[in-house]
């Protein structure tokens, strides 16, 4: 298989270094919250609800109700108006970005977060995997799961193809943590700032997504 063939791979690893970045921004500048998944935000709504916080339930709601349009944006815009996600996506990443970095660090910590939440889940719909492999750019969870399942089904039955579909979650793990290690750093230099440092690779990202379309299209004009 020609490297040019992994273009969509490539891709892929790009993203889940912006979706690495966002994550570790968010956990060190806004009280250990990672904003790129709900599962945490949806127990916070329970939890704030149980000790009377309702000031806290309906800044979480929020954080929700954010995540659910950037989702649902995704379906709406592109037959509403025709736009690619494809190349809005990493836009939004961007916009997100600079948005970031003039929230003041006063700022209560879940509307702080409000960027991330609606970039991420643009990002997740925008983007669902590659190489024919279903995997999530901004956390590692089922990512963690395919690689263990893909490795024990080769050492069950030698198949060499599991070795690949393990190998394909293993560098979106890799590339993950490359973007988090980078946040770390920039965070520790710049503070609140810092989310600029997620532009070069957002810029990478989008790069990825030109060449992805730019092999497509000679793909398809090729002579049988």
């Amino acid at each position: 298989m020609s490297r040019s063939s992994n273009i969509d791979w490539y891709r892929h690893l790009s993203f889940a270094s912006v979706g690495g970045f966002f994550a570790v921004y968010a956990i060190l500048l806004r009280m250990g919250i990672m904003a790129n998944a709900q599962t945490l935000n949806l127990l916070d709504i329970l939890l704030n609800a149980f000790e009377g916080d309702w000031l806290g339930v309906l800044m979480h709601v929020g954080a929700l109700a954010v995540y659910i349009v950037g989702t649902m944006s995704t379906v709406f815009l592109p037959r509403l108006f025709g736009w690619d996600m494809r190349r809005i996506s990493p836009a939004v990443d961007a916009l997100c970005a600079v948005v970031l970095a003039f929230l003041p660090a006063e700022m209560p910590t879940i509307p702080a977060l409000y960027p991330i939440f609606f970039a991420m889940s643009v990002q997740w719909s925008s983007f669902t995997g590659a190489q024919g492999n279903v995997s999530s750019t901004i956390f590692s969870t089922n990512n963690t799961k395919q690689a263990s399942l893909s490795l024990a089904r080769h050492l069950c039955a030698r198949e060499k193809g599991q070795l690949r579909r393990m190998w394909f979650y293993v560098t979106t793990i890799l590339c993950f943590h490359v973007g988090a290690a980078a946040a770390y750093f920039a965070v520790e230099l710049w503070e609140i700032k810092a989310s600029l440092c997620a532009l070069p690779f957002i810029l990478w990202a989008y790069y990825m997504v030109v060449c992805e379309d730019r092999f497509h299209r000679e793909h398809e004009s090729a002579p049988v």
